[in-house]
């Protein structure tokens, strides 16, 4: 009886070590794109952005492709969406980039997102507050995980509707001055 237990636990470790053999091998093997179940590769996650203030433009920007954020892209789209009054750039979180993705997939504006705002800078965010009811005293757009945004050919109330079905994030509705604000917090609509 003792004996027939050591084979067993010896067939174990051996399926197991072969197991772990054929799983390294697996890994050190190129992977073209990231695979998906069914063997579909993801799409690269592109983005255009227009400053509004600045006007500087950002035209199909790949920031995801093959399973990761692309550094250099990011810096791009940091750069564009700095706190424009202060010139302070801070990274912005790659979840708002695709928001905006999922966003612009859904909906075929006609050019780039326009940005109202990206990040701000907390004294500029402080000096916002003081001048409106509108803007919150701990705003995500000082974390740069929020966007104040438009897009062309697209009627603002279909972008808050898109916004909103995704339900990822908050979503604001600015109407009167042009723009829907998504972001990266918890999900709630105003």
């Amino acid at each position: 009886m003792h004996h027939l237990f050591s084979e067993r636990n010896s067939v174990s470790r051996r399926s197991f070590l072969k197991a772990g053999l054929f799983a390294g091998a697996a890994l050190a093997l190129p992977v073209p794109a990231f695979a998906l179940p069914g063997g579909k590769t993801a799409a690269p996650r592109v983005i255009s952005l227009f400053n509004v203030h600045t006007g500087e433009r950002l035209n199909n920007a790949v920031f995801w492709e093959n399973g990761r954020y692309l550094d250099d892209a990011l810096r791009e789209i940091d750069h564009l969406l700095r706190d424009y009054r202060t010139d302070e750039v801070l990274p912005i979180d790659p979840g708002l980039l695709d928001i905006l993705n999922v966003i612009c997939r859904k909906e075929s504006g006609e050019g780039a997102i326009q940005v109202i705002s990206g990040y701000r800078s907390p004294a500029t965010n402080a000096e916002l507050a003081r001048r409106s009811d509108g803007v919150a005293r701990h705003s995500l757009h000082m974390e740069g995980k929020a966007i104040d945004i438009r897009l062309p050919g697209c009627d603002l109330a279909q972008l808050r509707r898109t916004a909103v079905s995704l339900g990822r994030g908050g979503v604001g509705y600015y109407p009167d001055s042009g723009f829907v604000h998504v972001d990266t917090g918890r999900v709630r609509v105003w």
